[in-house]
């Protein structure tokens, strides 16, 4: 941790945080030669901007800091890997950052992901106050680092083995109940879907399962994709669309990274964690276009693009969540490359059963910047998924629509009164910004939390 929470501040330099309008309040009451410093280095508090301050003695005095706002989750993101290595603080002088955002930003600006290649270099340490606020920030910031480094693990180390691993951890660390249903075991037990996709791999599909919480509780249950890679099967992708596939796990990283807040911070819930990982291969017995695969609640699915996997082991896991009776199920995937056309990869598509709890997340998300943006489960486009041999096709009958299409395929095997949410995320920052560096993204993870603390308490 590069956050540490202390009440001494000895030997730690003051960061003076300040978004445009508080620096011009602040700046004619600066000591002269301070105002002509900052002039000369042309600070004037744009946001991710930093001046550092000599003192008397020609050593660091003090770090002047832009910020967008004081509750922005990524406000001082942009210090740890840029300030010189040491100690810092934050000054009474600057905005009134709260004791969580401040440890959120700082533990997120400070990430690298140091497996295979060391640490850039040493981040710099910031020293916050002792307390609840603090370690809430430190948590939410250790989570969303761990969904990172989940999804940026190449899929040599992440496959659906070691997925389960994690899980398993996450199990151990909170008293959770682990288990997983792996290979053939799968056919015995009613996942055929799952088995199908991950059967020609060498490594061996899985449903990987968490339940943790008292049996009083309301049961929520969180499904994430775990294509640990996809090449698309037999209708292989190209090399381009191939290059990133070890992401194909984002929604499952993203589902753990949630499970793990809600256990950490003891949401009232009765939670289970569902993944089915596989990977999309190639072999000679693999699943082929054209095939028809039963599933867990019946349905046969025509099969006409192998590489629309994700929705095809997503409803084995929907249709086992539903059997529980749930209150809430919420899917999180990297399911369609038509919502990332439609809305680009920093913002989500949801798609919701209820209106209005759309239009609260929405509202959340952009309270929170932590975005996603809704999308309609439109009913008259489902017959463009209607098969003239099976129950349903895992493609549309052309490119239009593809994440509505996604959606209603999975909404198929849940219950029409089933609550539900499905999240189609991009797990990936393509252009690094201030904390979210390229590579893996936890999306969605403080606004799903906030809006499960609303709704059951917390």
């Amino acid at each position: 941790m590069t956050v540490l929470l202390q009440s001494s501040v000895a030997r730690a330099t003051p960061i003076i945080a300040l978004d445009r309008q508080a620096f011009q309040a602040l700046a004619p009451q600066l000591p002269k030669p301070t105002q002509n410093w900052l002039a000369t280095v042309g600070f004037v508090a744009a946001p991710d901007s930093f001046a550092l301050v000599p003192g008397a003695d020609g050593k660091l005095g003090q770090v002047f800091a832009g910020v967008a706002h004081a509750a922005h989750p990524f406000a001082l993101a942009a210090l740890p890997l840029a300030l010189p290595a040491g100690r810092y603080y934050l000054s009474d002088e600057g905005l009134a950052i709260s004791t969580e955002q401040a440890a959120l930003s700082w533990e997120l600006g400070a990430y690298q992901f140091d497996v295979y290649k060391r640490e850039s270099r040493t981040p710099a340490e910031l020293v916050l106050p002792p307390g609840v606020d603090g370690e809430r920030g430190l948590a939410l910031a250790t989570a969303i680092c761990a969904t990172r480094d989940l999804v940026n693990t190449p899929a040599e180390h992440m496959g659906p083995e070691e997925l389960a691993t994690a899980v398993q951890l996450i199990a151990k660390q909170h008293g959770a109940k682990f288990k997983q249903i792996v290979g053939d075991a799968l056919l015995k037990q009613n996942f055929p879907a799952i088995h199908a996709v991950g059967r020609a791999s060498h490594r061996a599909p899985r449903l990987i399962e968490l339940n943790w919480g008292r049996a009083k509780d309301p049961l929520i249950s969180l499904v994430g994709k775990g294509v640990c890679f996809d090449t698309g099967g037999l209708d292989l992708k190209s090399a381009e669309g191939m290059r990133q596939m070890k992401k194909d796990m984002g929604g499952a990283a993203n589902a753990i990274g949630l499970a793990s807040l809600i256990m950490t911070l003891k949401l009232p819930v009765r939670l289970q964690l569902l993944i089915p990982a596989v990977e999309n291969a190639v072999a000679g017995n693999a699943y082929r276009p054209g095939d028809v695969i039963k599933t867990r609640k019946g349905l046969q699915i025509e099969i006409g693009n192998t590489d629309a996997e994700g929705r095809v082991v997503l409803s084995d896991a929907l249709a086992y969540a539903a059997e529980h009776k749930p209150e809430l199920v919420i899917d999180l995937a990297t399911l369609t490359g038509a919502a990332r056309v439609a809305l680009g990869g920093q913002l989500p598509a949801l798609f919701a059963k209820h209106m209005d709890t759309a239009r609260e997340l929405v509202d959340l998300g952009l309270k929170l910047d932590d975005p996603l943006w809704h999308m309609p489960l439109w009913a008259p486009y489902q017959e463009g998924i209607a098969s003239s041999i099976g129950d349903i096709v895992n493609t549309g009958r052309n490119a239009l629509a593809g994440a509505i299409n996604a959606a209603l395929f999975l909404e198929y095997f849940l219950p029409l009164q089933q609550d539900w949410l499905h999240i189609d995320l991009f797990a990936w920052n393509d252009v690094a910004r201030a904390g979210r560096p390229v590579g893996g993204e936890a999306q969605t993870l403080r606004t799903l939390l906030a809006y499960l603390e609303e709704r059951f308490g917390g």
